[in-house]
């Protein structure tokens, strides 16, 4: 190299005791090894670069502006500003003016490694380990930026402690509601402690992503046809305390085997407030159970009651209930860890009294189906191997309804279905909540099927569009099915989703201020997709 060198830095000695060395220095462990080493090569190159003819080489403006546009997102997770020796115009040349591209040795390096994987086709690369929460919102922003085109990541809120509640969309179109595109969530890890759910739904982010890219028709098909949101963390907070007693029980001085067993199943469970975001929810339930008889009375979106807001209320679950109401969700999932096994609602039992009490919801062949749709596609869960975790399921085939497995009142789920249009069910995804590392691999291979004909089932049923004699969309009409009292809304544009079994139903649309109108429908067992119903109503 030649001094003075770009930050007119006169000698070595001065160079490395300047802030900039120190900084490079400690940057690996500042960003938990994101984007090392290229930051590292980059700054190393503004420190000290190349000669060439007695004449200085700078590095090139277009591998810092690529690097700043993939690393920037690293540096405002850790709230600190991108670094201003790495500013691409003052410190680095155009490509005409003869620069050098530090990362060449380390791309070629790359290339090499990645070609002597397998030459016949490109597949998806997938790191399995835990994700810390620093990890995770640059995981996810780094994928949603690699398919931006079909992805997009926001945020719906902050935790307790400040801790982002980051959702990531996958769908054609990100950003927007289509006409007739059913929307569909996935939450995990709403108990901090139980963090196999959470691991999943960001190795299904990145495996999304990746497929759609090489050309894998199903997941494009899904992708195409779906719009997905998933919550991959819904108790950061939680997380962070339930992974740093696991650290600690790791740590031979401190580690009293039992105690740490004990712990990890309680320790982090609920959020900072230490609330259970699980029982935090409005119990609409009892609402239901108190009015299903009278015919004054709606039993489906039923409004949230004045009294719940003089409880303590959690900013996970306002931020969560917000988003419940602010999108048209058909379809939900959210996954817990302690057993093995789907259940479905309701959670709360129909005799407050009654522990284990089967409690149906007036769609209960509707979420037996979808329940059926996770636990027969997953490895084990529906198996009759009376010896396994989640053998005491085996006689229903790893599904049960919530209430009769047990009873608890403002759970998230019940919430769903009585407040919105949703149905959401509960996936218990193994007895350890806390696997180890080396669990990850084996236990994304046992759900990523499950996962995946869970997003495709959200294509059942009826769907449609009720309009006016004009041919405007009716937002908030109601969509109703002889013989299931609970009816769904049609969303902004009066488009709406109705899950249903195959048979004949007869359904009717009706909106405040227009006739009534109804359909008798037949839906064969051999349906790939919703069918279509549209309605027209007269004023």
């Amino acid at each position: 190299t030649i001094f003075p060198n770009i930050l007119g830095h006169r000698s070595r000695y001065e160079a490395e005791s300047g802030a900039e060395y120190l900084l490079l220095s400690v940057i690996h462990g500042l960003l938990n090894g994101e984007c090392s080493p290229e930051i590292r090569l980059v700054g190393c190159s503004v420190l000290a670069s190349p000669c060439r003819d007695n004449k200085m080489v700078k590095p090139c403006r277009s591998t810092c502006e690529a690097l700043r546009k993939g690393c920037i997102h690293a540096f405002e997770a850790i709230e600190m500003a991108w670094p201003y020796f790495l500013d691409c115009d003052r410190f680095f040349a155009g490509n005409e003016e003869g620069c050098f591209d530090p990362l060449a040795g380390l791309k070629a390096r790359q290339e090499v490694a990645l070609s002597s994987l397998s030459p016949e086709e490109p597949s998806t690369i997938i790191q399995f380990t835990y994700a810390s929460n620093a990890q995770m919102y640059s995981l996810l922003k780094r994928t949603a930026a690699k398919c931006s085109h079909i992805s997009h990541v926001y945020s719906i809120g902050r935790s307790t402690e400040g801790r982002d509640l980051l959702v990531i969309e996958f769908t054609d179109n990100p950003g927007q509601h289509e006409l007739l595109e059913p929307e569909i969530k996935l939450v995990g890890n709403m108990h901090g402690n139980e963090v196999l759910g959470r691991q999943l739904l960001i190795y299904l982010a990145q495996y999304l992503c990746s497929e759609y890219m090489l050309g894998n028709q199903r997941i494009q098909s899904i992708i195409n046809n779906t719009r997905i949101h998933i919550l991959a963390s819904m108790n950061p907070d939680g997380y962070e305390l339930a992974a740093s007693e696991v650290e600690d029980s790791n740590d031979q001085e401190l580690s009293n085997q039992e105690g740490h067993l004990l712990n990890g199943w309680i320790s982090g469970r609920a959020n900072a407030q230490n609330l259970d975001l699980n029982r935090n929810f409005p119990d609409l339930t009892s609402l239901f159970y108190r009015n299903r008889r009278s015919k004054h009375y709606r039993i489906d979106h039923i409004p949230i009651p004045d009294t719940y807001w003089f409880g303590k209320v959690a900013p996970e679950t306002y931020a969560v209930m917000k988003w419940i109401r602010s999108l048209p969700f058909v379809q939900s999932a959210s996954l817990h860890g302690g057993e093995l096994v789907v259940s479905y609602p309701f959670d709360f039992s129909r005799h407050p009294h009654e522990e284990k009490m089967f409690s149906p919801t007036p769609d209960e062949q509707i979420f037996k189906q979808l329940a059926r749709t996770y636990a027969d596609a997953h490895a084990t869960m529906s198996n009759n191997d009376t010896d396994r975790c989640g053998a005491s399921f085996y006689r229903t085939r790893g599904i049960i309804n919530g209430a009769l497995w047990y009873s608890f009142a403002g759970g998230m789920s019940d919430f769903n279905y009585l407040h919105t249009n949703c149905m959401e069910i509960t996936v218990e995804l193994g007895c350890d909540k806390f696997p180890s590392e080396a669990e990850l691999y084996p236990e994304w291979k046992r759900n990523k099927e499950a996962l995946l004909s869970f997003l495709e089932s959200v294509h059942r049923g009826i769907k449609g569009v009720v309009r006016d004699t004009d041919g405007n969309g009716i937002k908030g009409a109601t969509v109703s099915v002889r013989g299931v009292r609970k009816d769904v809304t049609t969303a902004e544009d009066g488009d709406y989703w109705r899950l249903l079994n195959p048979g004949t139903h007869i359904l009717t649309a009706t909106a405040k201020g227009f006739s009534r109108v109804s359909k008798r429908v037949f839906l064969p067992h051999n349906m790939i997709k919703a069918g279509r119903v549209d309605f027209v109503l007269e004023k």
